[in-house]
C-alpha cells in the first residue's frame, strides 16, 4: 500500500522516498505527496527521481506513476518526488469550492442527482440531473459560498475508515462529506469564486466554478 502523505499534509511539495516496484514504465513508492486522478480531481505535475510523471492513476491501494523511457530506477532506489505547487493549490482550491456548492445544491434542491464532476487547473465543473435551469439559483448560492469564505472556517479532513482509506472532510455545523480529494485548511484560502451556468443537454445543467484573479 502506498503511504500518502499528501492527505497528512496536502501543502508538502517535495518528498524523499523508496520505489517500492517496478513494471517497465510504471513504478510504485512507498509514500508519495504525489496525488492520482480520483473523484474527478485531476493528477499531480511534477517529478519523481527527475523524471517528468507522464501519467498517474490508482490500482487498488497503490499509486502508479507512468515515467518516460529508459528512465533507469530500480525498486529500494531512494528518490525524490516534487510536485507543481502552484498548480496543486488551484486544483485544492477549486475542488473545495466544488463541494461548498454541490453541498448547497443538495441542501436546496431535494432529489436533484450529480451526474458527473471534474476538478481542472483554470475551473471545477459539477453535472447534475435536473430538468429546470439552475441558472436563477447561482447568484443565491454564489453569495452563500462566499459568505462561508468570508467566515474563513475550520475545514476538519479525517479518516471514516483508515483500512478502507476512506475519509472525508467536516465543517462543523455545515457538513460532513465522504472524499478522498485534497483539501485547503480553511475556507478563506479560496478568495472569490465565479460561478456560471452551462447547457449540456435535455435534463443536465452544469455549473461551472472559476476562481477570481
Amino acid at each position: 500500500m502506498t503511504k500518502k502523505i499528501f492527505w497528512e499534509d496536502p501543502y508538502q511539495t517535495r518528498l524523499l522516498t523508496q520505489v517500492s516496484k517496478i513494471e517497465g514504465n510504471d513504478i510504485c513508492l512507498a509514500s508519495t505527496i504525489f496525488f492520482a486522478f480520483s473523484g474527478g480531481q485531476e493528477s499531480d505535475t511534477g517529478s519523481i527521481g527527475g523524471h517528468a510523471v507522464l501519467a498517474a492513476r490508482k490500482e487498488g491501494h497503490d499509486l502508479l506513476y507512468t515515467l518516460p523511457d529508459a528512465h533507469g530506477l530500480h525498486p529500494g532506489q531512494d528518490v525524490e518526488v516534487c510536485i507543481d505547487w502552484e498548480r496543486r493549490y488551484r486544483l485544492m482550491r477549486l475542488h473545495f469550492a466544488a463541494e461548498l456548492v454541490l453541498e448547497l445544491f443538495y441542501k436546496s434542491l431535494p432529489g436533484i442527482g450529480k451526474a458527473g464532476a471534474h476538478i481542472a487547473q483554470d475551473k471545477a465543473r459539477i453535472d447534475f440531473a435536473w430538468s429546470e435551469s439552475i441558472a436563477p439559483l447561482l447568484p443565491a448560492y454564489a453569495e452563500q459560498v462566499q459568505a462561508i469564505i468570508a467566515a474563513n472556517l475550520d475545514i476538519r479532513c479525517a479518516f471514516d475508515d483508515e483500512v478502507a482509506e476512506r475519509r472525508y472532510w467536516e465543517i462543523a455545523g455545515f457538513s460532513r462529506v465522504p472524499c478522498g480529494g485534497t483539501h485547503v485548511k480553511r475556507t478563506g484560502e479560496l478568495g472569490q469564486i465565479r460561478l456560471k451556468r452551462n447547457n449540456i443537454g435535455r435534463g443536465k445543467e452544469r455549473v461551472e466554478i472559476y476562481l477570481v484573479p
